[in-house]
This record gives structure tokens, sequence and C-alpha cells, in this order.
């Protein structure tokens, strides 16, 4: 059904609503925590994703933003949530390098063996002896 003003379906969502969503994920790539924390103050969605599954957390963590990340977790991110390549925030932040966003994650309940890759995984694909042992801790 699409409703006859748009041409769309009534259900997509309007153009004022992508440029939203837009902007929410360029803040999380850019590490732009204030502007992230009033949005979802605001309402929005803390587990948002974009086209490719994709969440807030997955893209602040991949860009090495950490006190994003953290942010995100506050307002109730899941940090294990997988796009739709399997992959989850954590494996990102562990091919990046990105240990301050690991200790975030691992603070925020990530689970090293969640994903396809897992991050023990990876890991261990990179030779990060010292993530490897880090996570079989745990």
């Amino acid at each position: 059904m699409t409703d006859a003003a748009s041409q769309q379906p009534a259900d997509a969502p309007d153009a004022e609503v992508i440029a939203l969503a837009g902007k929410l994920f360029d803040a999380a790539r850019a590490g732009e925590t204030d502007t992230l924390s009033a949005y979802l103050g605001a309402g929005a969605p803390a587990d948002l994703t974009n086209d490719r599954g994709d969440t807030l957390v997955m893209l602040a963590a991949y860009h090495g933003h950490a006190a994003t990340v953290a942010e995100l977790l506050r307002y109730g991110a899941d940090p294990n949530r997988a796009n739709d390549r399997g992959q989850t925030p954590l494996a990102g932040a562990v091919f990046k390098g990105a240990t301050d966003v690991l200790d975030v994650l691992l603070a925020g309940g990530a689970d090293p063996r969640a994903g396809v890759p897992s991050a023990v995984d990876t890991a261990r694909m990179f030779g990060k002896d010292e993530l490897v042992a880090r996570f079989e801790v745990r």
C-alpha cells in the first residue's frame, strides 16, 4: 500500500527521518558524543542501525571513539549487536587496535566470543596474543 501524496509505501520513513538518521550515523563515526547524547536523551534509539546493520556503537567503536561508545552504552545500546555480516563492535575494535574502545566495550558487557569472526578469532587472526589471553580469562 502506498501513500498517494508521496507514492511511497505508507510505512516508509520520510526524508526528515532519513536525514536525521544520517546525522546520527555521522556523529557516531566522528565521535560527536554531545550531539548523540542530546538526540538519545530526546528519544532517538540507541540501537539505530544503517542499511548494513551497523549500529551507532559499531560505527563509534570502529572509528576509535571510546567516550562515544560509553555514552551509547549508557543509553542502553547493545554492545554485542552484530551487523549484517556478523561482525560485532568488539571485533571491530580489535581489528582497529583501539584498546580504549575495547576496555569500554568489555566493561559494558561485550562478549569476546560473539559474532563471526568473534573478537577472539579476530585477535588470533592478527596475532594479538595479549588480547587472546585477555579474552580467554573472561
